[in-house]
């Protein structure tokens, strides 16, 4: 009994013009994820995937890295336009658009979306150095 043979569909090349950065900024990592338009997760990189591992991923430089390999990423299908949006406390969070800017990439917008509590849940204690 022969059986039957797979046809494989040839890999399509996506193309992309404009998208959405996502900057998650956190005490911890820094987590940069590239959407298209749907909202659909294209590309994304953190800190802790970028090689830094413990408290260097909380680092901005670490945010910057992770940026620029999210960027690289998605720099074949022709992206050209972003919008960006920053949600996070995380000292990431400049360096990380810094490095979008200087990435060749035009920023169409800046948005900061981070949660601010109107009285809500109680802070945790403040840390004693």
């Amino acid at each position: 009994m022969a059986t039957p043979t797979k046809t494989r569909r040839k890999k399509t090349k996506r193309s992309l013009p404009k998208g959405t950065v996502h900057v998650q900024a956190t005490f911890n990592n820094t987590i940069v994820s590239i959407t298209d338009d749907n909202g659909n997760v294209v590309a994304w990189k953190s800190s802790g995937s970028a090689g830094f591992k413990g408290s260097r991923k909380s680092t901005p430089y670490a945010a910057q890295i992770a940026a620029e390999k999210a960027i690289e990423q998605v720099k074949d299908m022709g992206l050209t336009k972003v919008d960006v949006i920053i949600k996070g406390i995380g000292s990431g969070r400049e360096a990380a658009v810094r490095a979008l800017m200087a990435s060749g990439v035009g920023i169409n917008r800046i948005k900061d979306i981070t949660g601010i509590p109107h009285n809500g849940c109680r802070p945790r204690k403040a840390r004693r150095i």
